[in-house]
């Protein structure tokens, strides 16, 4: 029979959660036998049995500390390095194998919707990570949105697939985290939908920085979704991993596939937006450069009458038109002929 970790009625008693009691939603677990939960109160129990060869169990945390990483590192034998990654958090994707086990971090991604929160966000971060042993797994969540009952409730719907043990519950988690990779890259679609046609509107002065959060919200989803790739491979390719059948690499082989979907799918979105900038910036340049064709035609349309009007404003005695009744009357219309004259002249040339 497994014995206590030392810490373990220690963590229980300041969690105040019973040894028995396994519904809490930071420390939860369950005991699966040919891929049906038993009812068992006693994890150190259902440990036991799991490792004398009836079925496994599936042990899942929330935000864990590090008193209760010890304890779970002691009661299934965890590496020391996996259970430090699981309380300080990892920022990207990995696969490690340690001794007889499987170590896995997967970064996931949670769309943000339009309206629903005043941050500037787009996409929300998280991570899951995954310890594989023969009779067991533990899964660690930080961040991002709940789902690990919903591939909970998955599996135990179908006994024969949760029955072919722990691997297959790295399976769902990963082809869920992928699948939420892919329709974050159809949101993504269609908020560059909406910029392109803001940006190429005619008459209205492009919103760059609208197209550059998009691109840095695009470039935090690169960062989860791409280190991915690696882990995938080894999945899929590696001749032995423990705890990971051969038959299993087919359904990871499918997963990968579903994942350079969604990357091929990312780069172009990011070519888009890169594109976006350019002729963004392009129009705004070219607006810029039409309101300073306006403007020089505005002062070369004043200059004349500006020069007319300081030259005689010098008020010299020996000025002729001084002395003409209709002296006036000619400088005024110098001045509103040349202003006409200009501004038939520029608004040729397309200034105007």
């Amino acid at each position: 029979m497994v014995a206590a970790p030392t810490g373990w009625h220690e963590m229980s008693r300041r969690l105040a959660l019973p040894v028995e009691d396994h519904d809490r939603p930071h420390v939860g677990w369950h005991w699966y036998v040919d891929g049906r939960p038993q009812l068992c109160t006693d994890l150190l129990a259902a440990a036991s049995e799991a490792q004398a060869g009836r079925g496994f169990v599936w042990c899942g945390l929330k935000d864990p500390d590090q008193v209760t990483m010890a304890t779970f590192q002691e009661l299934f034998g965890l590496h020391e390095l996996a259970a430090e990654d699981a309380v300080q958090g990892h920022t990207r994707s990995k696969l490690e194998v340690f001794d007889h086990a499987l170590f896995m971090v997967v970064s996931t991604v949670d769309y943000v919707e339009k309206g629903r929160t005043g941050e500037a966000e787009i996409v929300s971060t998280g991570e899951v990570m995954a310890y594989l042993g023969p009779w067991f797994v533990l899964t660690s969540r930080a961040g991002g949105r709940p789902f690990m009952n919903k591939i909970r409730r998955r599996l135990e719907a179908d006994a024969e697939d949760l029955a072919q043990g722990p691997w297959r519950v790295l399976y769902q988690i990963l082809d869920y985290v992928v699948d939420d990779f892919n329709e974050t890259v159809h949101e993504f679609e269609d908020d560059v939908e909406e910029v392109e046609d803001a940006v190429f509107v005619p008459g209205v002065r492009p919103d760059v920085d609208t197209v550059y959060h998009l691109k840095r919200q695009l470039i935090e989803f690169k960062r989860c979704l791409f280190p991915l790739s690696g882990p995938l491979q080894r999945l899929q390719s590696a001749p032995a991993l423990p705890n990971v059948p051969e038959d299993a690499r087919a359904y990871f082989r499918e997963v990968s596939d579903h994942l350079v979907a969604a990357r091929e799918s990312t780069m172009a979105l990011d070519e888009v937006l890169g594109a976006m900038v350019q002729a963004a910036l392009a129009r705004i340049s070219l607006e810029d450069n039409q309101d300073m064709r306006r403007i020089s035609a505005a002062v070369a349309m004043v200059a004349v009458p500006t020069t007319l009007g300081s030259i005689y404003g010098m008020n010299f005695a020996n000025m002729p038109e001084l002395a003409s009744p209709y002296g006036y009357y000619v400088v005024l219309g110098v001045m509103v002929a040349s202003i006409i004259a200009l501004a038939v002249f520029f608004r040729r040339r397309g200034w105007l």
